[in-house]
């Protein structure tokens, strides 16, 4: 299949993932703990087995790695190119009614996402975007391109609404001069850069690559950039599939955020969401 037919398939995969969540919030659910203390949900689990059996269908032989099926100890074999799939990014907002919570499923190919999509279920807006080859925001039935913007004078900031640390906002003063940040929870915020509605979104804190490769992917393909605390972009396949830290831009490079980063165990962090 081709990257076309293959963000198409994607697509319409998220949208039946969104149905069943939606359906799940209808009728009610019970919330459970796993692991490492965050939620999940029978919306999590549905999403998933829907992405699952479409992947497969569209894509034979692709592994996916994805966050219920990594939690439940089940890891496929990989090489260079896979999908990373979170059902239901921003958990923690869906069981508190709020309607900033996504479905996302992204492709890696060389450390890099390829292309990707991300659904918010609540909103009826979908992302998507190949890397190269443009990206699109889907409402109402009407796609239409989006891309980054330029940064200007006074500089517009998206940061993680549940996550949001100390050190974030330290990173954020010295580059904004008190601007201050707009909280959102969920990949929204990847979105939210490549639509051009902001200029920079850190995360300061560990996260998992589910949670960030379809968003990454959107907004590459839209102009932008997302670099690791390093300065260098950020790339996939690391060990337990943990992000130390990130930032992502309109295009430009950011500040680098090594200077506020706290101490990072690698695989004995826990990654709850962006």
């Amino acid at each position: 299949m081709d990257e076309r037919g293959l963000i198409e398939a994607l697509a319409e995969a998220a949208r039946e993932a969104g149905e069943a969540i939606l359906a799940v919030r209808r009728r009610g659910f019970e919330i459970e703990t796993k692991g490492d203390t965050s939620p999940v949900t029978e919306a999590d689990r549905a999403a998933e087995a829907i992405i699952l059996d479409a992947l497969a269908r569209a894509t034979p032989g692709v592994p996916v790695i994805a966050e219920e099926e990594v939690a439940a100890g089940r890891i496929p074999a990989h090489g260079d190119l896979y999908f990373l799939v979170d059902p239901l990014d921003g958990t923690k907002e869906f069981v508190r009614g709020g309607d900033d919570y996504t479905v996302n499923i992204g492709l890696i190919a060389g450390g890099q996402p390829k292309l990707g999509v991300v659904l918010a279920p609540e909103r009826g807006r979908m992302h998507g975007g190949i890397f190269g080859q443009g990206a699109w925001l889907e409402e109402g039935g009407i796609r239409q391109p989006i891309r980054t913007r330029a940064l200007g004078e006074k500089m517009v900031a998206v940061a993680s609404k549940s996550h949001f640390t100390q050190n974030t906002a330290d990173y954020l003063d010295s580059i904004c001069q008190g601007g201050g940040h707009v909280g959102i929870g969920s990949s929204l915020k990847f979105c939210i850069l490549a639509e051009g509605r902001a200029d920079i979104y850190p995360r300061l804190g560990p996260t998992s690559e589910w949670d960030t490769a379809a968003g990454h992917a959107v907004l590459l393909a839209a102009g932008g950039r997302c670099d690791g605390p390093d300065g260098q972009a950020l790339r996939y396949g690391k060990r337990a599939f943990l992000n130390r830290a990130f930032v992502g831009t309109g295009g430009w490079a950011a500040p680098p955020l090594q200077p506020f980063l706290r101490e990072f165990a690698g695989g004995g962090d826990l990654a709850q969401g962006v």
